[in-house]
């Protein structure tokens, strides 16, 4: 990597997007534990 490449940043736009990806990543996979559980006790 030379020191004229520009960095790898990526814009602020993507990173809210990835931000707002990996907390509804995060919910649905607390949902599905829930609903696994629900599921188990009936």
């Amino acid at each position: 990597m030379l020191w004229s490449d520009p960095e790898d940043e990526p814009p602020e736009e993507l990173r809210d997007m990835q931000n707002m990806l990996r907390r509804l990543g995060v919910f649905v996979a607390l949902a599905m534990v829930l609903a696994m559980l629900v599921t188990g006790l009936r």
